[in-house]
């Protein structure tokens, strides 16, 4: 029987989390072969070396490509992407997998389409089709896709957008959204289990905040920080815990801000650069709410039925679930919205507030696409045109 080979690119640690239900699959399938390249902040001390995480769980990491995230400028990150080209581009030739994978919008990820697409290796894309617009991330996950020869969508809407921009319809496969094969897969922790795991007292409510650059912003990027904190400060008998700052651009601004956050209110606000899946997920299922900018709040939170108070521009676009409260990031508009997700009413109607992004799966029925679908001709890409489309 032939093998396929499957190469996984992971940059991340919440990426690495959501491609795991995958991996997983692709292990287990004695028709398929996984190959695992790492890099981006999983290498970086700054980040917790992550990549320790992936070898615990029992992966064998095929190659590791640093791109020394030690200057997160325009500069400083353009040149990270040219890390990124070579070193995949070196690891591609190396291992020449029939199939290389990508989750996202990140910029390392850009780096590895491009380098697929000069060794003439396909790429599967998921969680093409979404928007982010006030974050660069939304035009490098368009430009992804433009890359990637199969795509793997969360919801119907997304994949309506990616035959928008010219993919075949045959290639473009709604599968649902990774997010909720984790929660599945996962034993939750119990509400008690969970404080002590996050060092907070068991009887006191919480909030879970996570709050990345708002990339195409052109003010401070710690002013969200300044106006989260303004805001929860209205909340005095709520616990914070903070989760690390994404390496875009203006990080080191935004960890700043979060840091001198925590050491003013020492005992009250906690940041954890990384906390692993269950810990992450078990503190969203009890949080008051979930807090900041990240695609969390949109993807995962409402599966578990808690609300979400979205800030900013920066995911703007997203289909939402009827628990996501948007507001603007400002200290009087987070503070309502906070108040809003407390309200009894909200949150029984974010309880029960369906989910709009599938049922859990997707790992496998990604796994299976990638082990049926047709090698022949799969480099070649024709431009679908929309019929009936007048300018």
């Amino acid at each position: 029987m032939s093998v396929r080979t499957i190469c996984v690119v992971t940059g991340s640690r919440a990426e690495y989390g959501l491609l795991l239900p995958l991996m997983k699959e692709i292990e287990a399938d004695p028709a398929l072969a996984l190959r695992l390249v790492v890099t981006g902040s999983h290498l970086s001390p700054r980040f917790g070396e992550t990549w320790r995480a992936i070898a615990a769980d029992g992966f064998a990491i095929d190659a590791m490509v640093d791109l020394r995230l030690d200057d997160d400028s325009a500069v400083g990150v353009a040149r990270s992407m040219a890390l990124a080209l070579t070193g995949i581009a070196e690891a591609l030739e190396r291992l020449r997998p029939d199939i290389v994978v990508v989750l996202g919008d990140r910029y390392e990820m850009l780096a590895v389409a491009e380098a697929a697409l000069l060794a003439r290796i396909p790429l599967a894309h998921i969680h093409g089709g979404e928007a982010s617009e006030g974050a660069m991330d939304d035009s490098i996950r368009h430009a992804i896709t433009k890359l990637a020869h199969l795509h793997f969508i969360a919801a119907a809407d997304y994949r309506r957008r990616v035959v928008q921009l010219g993919e075949a319809p045959e290639r473009v496969f709604e599968v649902g959204a990774m997010g909720i094969d984790c929660l599945a897969a996962l034993s939750l922790l119990d509400r008690a289990a969970t404080a002590r795991g996050l060092g907070l007292p068991p009887d006191r409510p919480f909030f879970v905040v996570t709050y990345h650059p708002v990339t195409l912003g052109d003010g401070d990027p710690a002013a969200g920080v300044a106006a989260l904190r303004g805001a929860l400060a209205g909340f005095p008998d709520h616990h914070v815990v903070v989760t690390g700052v994404n390496a875009d651009p203006g990080r080191d601004r935004v960890a700043a801000a979060i840091a001198a956050w925590v050491q003013a209110e020492a005992g009250r606000v906690a940041a954890v650069d990384s906390l692993g899946q269950l810990r992450y997920f078990s503190a969203l299922r009890w949080a008051a709410a979930v807090v900041g900018n990240s695609s969390s709040g949109i993807i995962e939170a409402p599966a578990l039925g808690v609300p979400t108070v979205n800030m900013g521009s920066r995911q703007q676009g997203r289909i939402r679930a009827d628990s996501v409260i948007d507001c603007p990031e400002t200290e009087a508009a987070i503070h309502a919205a906070l108040g809003r997700a407390l309200d009894p009413v909200f949150r029984a109607r974010a309880a029960a507030a369906p989910y709009p992004f599938g049922t859990p799966g997707a790992g496998k029925r990604i796994a299976t696409i990638l082990r049926e679908v047709p090698m022949e001709g799969l480099i070649i890409k024709r431009f679908h045109d929309l019929r009936g489309f007048d300018a």
